[in-house]
């Protein structure tokens, strides 16, 4: 095989395994084992007895995990060079610049940091470690689901995020002249009320800071009654927006089926094609089999 070839080749065995593809299947859920085994093992070394028991353990999978995650970035780093057909520079800076390959630095970024900043907070760098959970998002769409419902729906929750501000500031400012001079401490300013009126709104309740002046006490049954109206609302939204986002998918694998169905044939290469799109989309097999099955019912009926 050319140069070219392996790298799509490698691109295909990084990426999600297509259905019958056992190097990619493979490849897929050897790392994602590992993933979770580094988030496990990151969680279980914050417990001061297992980190100074099993101390050696830990940084040996550490170290294992880093060369593994590195040489994968390396890898997918020289194999999108294939993305862009002649241009192998654009495809990889497309990549390294992507949200996708952002997280693969970031998964292996905590050791270099550790290297070259010998003083910074291993705290810290427990965080960033974390952040390795986010390569699962390689062979799942649940990020991409979220970012995109709310993309589509952007206009109709910024309105709902600006209802939730004018709450805030509308019931911060009563507050703080309600109860100023009772609770000098707490309510020192209007922005100091914004706190008390931010978590009254979003239902929370900590209860650290609450009023005790009769007006404050008015105030804040009509603050917690907008927050439910306002948290519903907001709700709502996002739940219409991965609603949304769900038959957009399901209007693009309709789309390919009844394009496949159009002559009445389906070949092996349009099956195999709807059933990528289908992984790609994250939809149920079971799905591409009910269009088949309407779309084919609906040609014997029209015939």
């Amino acid at each position: 095989m050319s140069i070219h070839q392996w790298q799509r080749r490698t691109l295909e065995i990084l990426d999600q395994g297509k259905p019958g593809d056992r190097a990619s299947l493979a490849s897929d859920w050897f790392l994602i084992v590992l993933v979770i085994s580094n988030v496990f093992a990151v969680v279980l070394e914050s417990v001061n007895s297992l980190e100074a028991r099993f101390h050696a353990e830990f940084a040996a999978f550490e170290l294992f995990s880093l060369v593994l995650f590195s040489l994968e970035y390396v890898a997918r780093l020289w194999a999108s060079g294939s993305i862009v057909a002649k241009r192998p520079s654009v495809g990889r800076r497309r990549y390294a610049l992507s949200f996708y390959g952002l997280v693969d630095l970031l998964s292996i970024a905590p050791f270099y940091l550790a290297f070259l900043l010998p003083g910074l907070d291993l705290r810290v760098l427990r965080v960033l470690r974390l952040l390795r959970v986010l390569k699962i998002s390689h062979f799942n769409t649940a990020l991409e689901d979220l970012f995109q419902a709310i993309w589509h729906e952007r206009k109709t929750l910024f309105s709902a995020v600006y209802l939730l501000l004018i709450a805030t500031l509308l019931s911060a400012s009563i507050m703080y002249f309600a109860e100023t001079e009772a609770q000098p401490e707490k309510f020192s300013s209007i922005p100091a009320s914004m706190y008390w009126a931010f978590i009254t709104l979003t239902t929370v309740g900590y209860g650290d800071v609450s009023p005790v002046t009769w007006v404050g006490q008015v105030v804040s049954v009509v603050t917690a009654f907008m927050g439910v109206s306002t948290i519903a609302l907001l709700t709502g939204v996002v739940a219409t927006a991965f609603n949304n986002q769900l038959e957009r998918r399901k209007a693009m694998l309709e789309s390919e089926v009844s394009a496949a169905l159009a002559d009445g044939i389906l070949s092996e290469d349009e099956i195999a094609s709807i059933y990528l799109l289908q992984q790609r989309l994250n939809l149920d097999n079971d799905l591409v089999e009910v269009l088949i099955a309407q779309y084919k019912s609906k040609r014997t009926d029209g015939a």
